[in-house]
Order: structure tokens, then C-alpha cells, then sequence
């Protein structure tokens, strides 16, 4: 059990010359965002992620066998421009080069941009999740999280993936006392299916009981946070800041 406590600690406070740094506890901020954003999206868009792409393959299998309630057209486009954003993190990193840091900094910054305009927009219409609005929403926000996917998997931070738990967990499970593992980064992931359970829990409060776009409002200053922290940080060259 300390040890478990232990690993989440560190994993929110990393001790100096972890090969990680202050990433890890930037891409459990990341994680809460995921939870946020899709909230708003499966609660007020209609049955689709805009994170969350193994919903959407499923999704798009219902609506494809006639299900009442789930759209072929928001699911395929979530998936197309969640790859999209994927794509141009990658271009990004090969513009950049190998400082974590800093390609953080970069994709939260152009990630900030498009949930910014989903922000204005959600503020501003009537209702967000009818017409051409909805898939203007889904586009945005699954580009934006395609953006942030893609940068996590170049940073490469184990278990913090920020957008799929379905490894986490079973990697959690797999590798506990009862599977006959050792319990080796139990605390971590915790957190990450933590972090994502608190983003869609207060995401899902907000969106129901206080405020349509409030949900998108705490994810835009949770990657603001990100994206300065990541800049400042990254900017004395630290051991973390490179991959190797």
C-alpha cells in the first residue's frame, strides 16, 4: 500500500532527475481534460466522443446497423479529424525535434486555439448540439484532442497516455499482487483513470445541473496551464526535456 502511495506521489511531484519531470503531472491535467471535453460532447453533441476513439469505431458500427440515437456522420467525422490532429502533432515533432518540452508547449498551444473557438461557439449559440453547430463542435474538439494523443505517445510517459485507459488498466490488473506482478506503477495509473473519472464526473455536473459550455471553459484553463508550464519549463534545456 505505501508503495502504491508512493508511485502516485511521485507521479504528482517527481523527485529532481526523474527521466520525466513535470511531465507527468501536465499529462494528468491532459487526462482530466479528456474527461471534460468528452462529457460535453457525448452529453450535449449525441453520442459521440471527441477523445475517446474506441467508442466512436463502435459508435459508427451502431449507426451503421440502424441503431436509434448514434450519428454516422459525428462519428466519422470525430475519427477523421482526431486523425487529422494526430497527423499534425506528428508534423509538429518532426518540425521540432526531440524536446518534449517544447513540443508540449507547441500542441497545447494550437489545442488551446481550437477549444477556445469551441468555447466562443458553445457561448454563443442557442443550442450547440443541432445543425451544422454540432459537427462544427466535433471537429474542433477531436481535432484538438488528435493534437494531444499524438503529442503524448512522442513523449512517450508510461501509462499516461491521456486519452485511452483501456491499457492502463489492464496493465494495473495484469501486473497487481492478485495477478502475480509486483504492483509496478499501480499508483500511476490510479491516477490516470482518476484524472479521466474526475474530468467526466465534473464535466457531466456542469454540463447538467450549472452551465452548457461551462465544462469546455475548465479544460480551456487546464491546457493554458499546461502549455505555459510546459514553455517555462522547458526552456533551461532540463535532463527530462530529452527523450534519450
Amino acid at each position: 500500500m505505501l508503495s502504491t502511495v508512493n508511485d502516485a506521489w511521485q507521479t504528482i511531484t517527481p523527485p529532481a532527475g526523474d527521466r520525466h519531470g513535470p511531465l507527468q503531472p501536465m499529462l494528468l491535467a491532459l487526462t482530466v481534460v479528456t474527461g471534460l471535453v468528452d462529457a460535453f460532447s457525448y452529453l450535449e453533441l449525441g453520442h459521440v466522443f471527441v477523445a475517446n476513439m474506441t467508442g466512436n469505431v463502435v459508435f459508427l458500427a451502431f449507426a451503421l446497423a440502424g441503431a436509434k440515437g448514434f450519428s454516422l456522420a459525428a462519428s466519422a467525422l470525430a475519427l477523421a479529424a482526431f486523425a487529422l490532429g494526430a497527423a499534425g502533432s506528428g508534423r509538429i515533432v518532426t518540425h521540432l525535434g526531440p524536446r518534449r518540452g517544447r513540443v508540449l508547449a507547441v500542441t497545447a498551444t494550437f489545442e488551446v486555439g481550437v477549444t477556445a473557438a469551441a468555447v466562443i461557439i458553445g457561448w454563443t449559440v442557442a443550442d450547440p448540439g443541432a445543425g451544422a453547430t454540432r459537427y462544427v463542435l466535433v471537429m474542433l474538439l477531436a481535432l484538438g484532442a488528435g493534437l494531444q494523443n499524438g503529442t503524448a505517445r512522442k513523449l512517450a510517459v508510461p501509462d499516461l497516455t491521456t486519452t485511452v485507459l483501456t491499457q492502463t488498466i489492464a496493465g494495473a490488473a495484469f501486473e497487481s499482487r492478485i495477478g502475480g506482478g509486483a504492483n509496478s506503477r499501480i499508483g500511476r495509473r490510479g491516477l490516470a483513470a482518476g484524472a479521466m473519472f474526475v474530468g467526466a464526473l465534473v464535466g457531466a455536473v456542469l454540463e447538467l445541473r450549472v452551465s452548457r459550455p461551462l465544462g469546455l471553459l475548465v479544460a480551456l484553463v487546464l491546457m493554458v496551464a499546461v502549455a505555459v508550464a510546459a514553455g517555462r519549463l522547458s526552456r533551461q534545456a532540463p535532463s527530462w526535456d530529452d527523450p534519450r
